[in-house]
C-alpha cells in the first residue's frame, strides 16, 4: 500500500502528536513523583520506551518497528484503564478512611473529584490510540 502526500502528512502529524503529549506526559509525571511504587513505574516505562520506538520507526521505518508501536500503544491503552481504576481505588480508600459511614452516589462523587485524578490515566489511551491511528494501514507493515 503506498501513502498519497496527505495521507503521509496526516501520518507525520499523528507521530507528531503522540511525541509531544508523550515528552508532556512523562515530564509531568516525573515532576508529580509518580514513582513511589512498581505499579507508578508503568507509564513512565511505556512512554519512554514509546518514545524510543517512535526514533527506531523514523530512523528504520519498516514492519518491525511498525508492530513493536502497535503493540506498545496496545499496551499504553490497557496500562491507561489500569491506572483509572487503580487511582479510583486509591480515592475510595482514602474517602472511606476519613468517612468510614459514606456510602452511594456521595462516595462515587467525591472519589472523581477526590486527591487522585481518576481520568488522567486516559492520557495513555488517547496516546495510545493516536499512536495506533498512525500505524493503521501502514505502508511499511501493518495489521
Amino acid at each position: 500500500m503506498q501513502d498519497t502526500s496527505a495521507l503521509a502528512h496526516i501520518r507525520l502529524l499523528l507521530l507528531g502528536t503522540f511525541v509531544v503529549g508523550s515528552i508532556g506526559t512523562l515530564t509531568e509525571l516525573l515532576l508529580l513523583g509518580h514513582f513511589e511504587s512498581a505499579a507508578q513505574f508503568v507509564p513512565l516505562v511505556l512512554l519512554a520506551v514509546g518514545l524510543a520506538e517512535v526514533v527506531w520507526h523514523v530512523m528504520a521505518p519498516g514492519k518491525a518497528s511498525v508492530r513493536a508501536l502497535q503493540v506498545t500503544m496496545v499496551l499504553f491503552i490497557v496500562s491507561g484503564g489500569i491506572g483509572a481504576g487503580l487511582h479510583y481505588d486509591g480515592n475510595v480508600e482514602f474517602e472511606l478512611e476519613m468517612y468510614p459511614s459514606m456510602r452511594g452516589l456521595e462516595l462515587i462523587g467525591k472519589t472523581l473529584t477526590g486527591a487522585t485524578p481518576v481520568l488522567a490515566p486516559g492520557t495513555m489511551v488517547l496516546l495510545g490510540l493516536v499512536g495506533l491511528a498512525h500505524t493503521y494501514q501502514h505502508p511499511k507493515g501493518s495489521l
